[in-house]
């Protein structure tokens, strides 16, 4: 097993997942099987409970892990699948310790970070870098690791005390270190400056880490004077010195480390079982990278939420929105909406705040109204949900979305005025959004329902299914604990709101469409967790065609898209992939 550690340094949020993430991806497309593990410092379990301002969204898994969205990135950039397990904090380790020393395994002596909190980060990690992520259940052959943070809190010590000893462990040639630093352009020089990198490695240096490559983020590429200079005070070869400039978009980091020869250092310094491929092995990236950057034609979704001022709180349903957007040729433009500025009482407070509001909803092509918990903000969501059902406006509802989705039907079709969710009013006279039963244990930590589910679609004349590839079936992600009232169906399918996708048990109401809409579609999963850039998620991709207009010729074609779009990316649609 080899063991590629990612830390990082000067500021966090610097891009470590995503440099971990493209590791990955050149290593995987070079025919290996590869693993990631996201280490954060904080002393939560999981990040379950977590508001989306504090570290951007909460990524679920298949087993219901509530995770880091570098998890997310992970999965989309790898095309695997990880298990909670896979992200590892500080509260798990301690939990995981503190209970053996309850049992007695350490009866006789004092419990202390060194060894016994290292070593248990050390078994954490051989354990899971040894679990199978790929459908074909091989083990994998490299780890990425990223430890959260920043080098040098408090927080992250035991981590890279564990580390240090880690690399003796399984011996030089199996693990290697990738420092991700900064590199400031003041504004008022226009040099780049190389001091807080050194002082950075000079911290790693002085806790026993010695970085084999220095990636270094900066907003244009890095002179060569500037590599030399990091290359002389950080103690490695100028070839391990990085440059990882902005670029348009994601897909490009990947091609920008290959092009600065990351795969042959990896070969040398970890005896890599790969020979180095010709620079077709990441065409695939080359050719999404270049159709995003030649888009032309727009399409505009307004995103209606109440997290709109980080846009890291939504970035699963970005990422899907673009995967879509991608696969069907146009360029996305998220017109982001807090959904209190939608509200009546902001008319009177700030009548300017919801005027613009108003204005970027009605300008966009489609509306989506994602997960979210808490009732600020739902009436505004509920105003936009009613804008799209009358005037006929693509719209995709999400976990919260689809059950305000209910309860806008409700109060404005079924005229009961005061229908909603338990959660936002306990006493309402028209419980259509209900607690689940068996999912309210009193601890608000993994107490709800999630992971992968199955959902069964009830009839053969849904647009959803069609989208899907008319399956009877499929298994996406949850995160709910409130779902709708399954005894008041009845009354919304005679008006022509129906719930053509249900649990197995036929219980829970998991896929509403509206009769007579172009696309009104809720679903109660989170689908944008399993979108992947080569394949959308269904939802989205017709919410986007529609948006775009396309949506009707598409299912007139069997759900097919352009040949152009089929070529590319044949796995979608296995008949012709023999033309490649």
């Amino acid at each position: 097993m080899k063991y590629i550690l990612v830390t990082g340094g000067v500021i966090s949020g610097i891009g470590k997942g995503i440099i971990a993430s493209s590791v990955g991806t050149i290593l995987k497309s070079c025919g290996l099987h590869v693993t990631a593990i996201k280490i954060d410092p904080y002393i939560n379990i999981d990040a379950g409970t977590f508001s989306p301002y504090e570290h951007g969204e909460v990524f679920v898994l298949d087993d219901g892990g509530e995770v880091d969205l570098d998890l997310g990135n992970y999965e989309r950039f790898l095309d695997i699948r990880l298990t909670k397990d896979n992200n590892l904090t500080t509260g798990k380790i301690y939990q995981s310790v503190i209970n053996k020393e309850r049992r007695g395994d350490y009866l006789g002596k004092t419990v202390q970070v060194v060894p016994h909190i290292t070593d248990a980060i050390q078994e954490w990690v051989m354990r899971q870098a040894k679990v199978p992520v790929d459908d074909d259940d091989v083990e994998p052959q490299v780890c990425v690791i990223e430890l959260g943070g920043t080098v040098g809190d408090i927080e992250s010590m035991p981590f890279i005390e564990a580390f240090r000893q880690f690399q003796f462990k399984v011996k030089r040639e199996n693990f290697c270190n990738i420092h991700v630093s900064m590199v400031p352009q003041p504004s008022a020089t226009g040099e780049q400056k190389t001091k807080p990198t050194q002082n950075s490695v000079r911290e790693l240096r002085g806790l026993g880490l010695s970085p084999d490559l220095v990636m270094c983020r900066c907003s244009t590429p890095l002179d060569n004077s500037v590599k030399e200079k990091i290359s002389m005070f950080c103690h490695v070869e100028p070839e391990q010195v990085i440059c990882v400039h902005d670029v348009s978009s994601i897909y490009r980091v990947p091609l920008l480390l290959e092009d600065q020869g990351v795969v042959g250092y990896f070969c040398r310094r970890l005896n890599l079982p790969i020979e180095t491929r010709p620079r077709k092995m990441l065409a695939k990236w080359k050719e999404m990278s270049d159709r995003s950057d030649r888009l032309l034609e727009q399409c505009s979704i307004a995103l209606v939420g109440k997290y709109t001022k980080f846009s890291d709180s939504y970035a699963s349903v970005i990422k899907a929105l673009e995967h879509s957007a991608l696969a069907i040729s146009h360029k996305l433009e998220v017109k982001y909406i807090d959904s209190a500025d939608l509200e009546a009482g902001m008319l009177q407070e700030d009548p300017v705040k919801y005027h613009e509001a108003w204005q970027k909803l009605c300008s966009a092509d489609g509306i989506l109204v994602p997960g979210g918990f808490g009732v600020r903000g739902t009436e505004g969501k509920i105003q936009a949900i009613s804008w799209a059902r009358k005037q006929k406006k693509p719209f995709l509802g999400v976990c919260l979305g689809m059950q305000l989705a209910v309860c806008e039907f409700a109060r404005n079709m079924l005229d009961w005025k005061d229908a909603n969710s338990t959660e936002f009013d306990p006493e309402t006279k028209y419980p259509v959004v209900i607690d689940m039963p068996e999912h309210n244990p009193g601890q608000m930590g993994g107490t709800m329902r999630l992971g992968k589910r199955r959902t069964i679609f009830k009839t053969k004349n849904s647009i959803l299914r069609k989208l899907y590839g008319d399956v009877d079936y499929v298994e996406e992600r949850h995160r709910h604990r409130f779902e709708v009232n399954p005894e008041l169906k009845q009354h919304f399918e005679e008006k022509g709101f129906h719930f053509v996708g249900q649990d197995v048990e036929g219980e829970r109401m998991e896929v509403i469409e509206l009769l007579d809409h172009p696309y009104f579609v809720g679903v109660q999963y989170h689908p944008e967790f399993t979108s992947r850039p080569i394949k959308p998620s269904p939802p989205y991709l017709g919410l986007l065609l529609a948006a775009a207009g396309g949506l009707p010729a598409y299912l007139q074609k069997g759900c097919r898209l352009s040949p152009r779009y089929e070529l590319m990316f044949p796995q979608r649609h296995p008949e012709i992939s023999h033309k490649n």
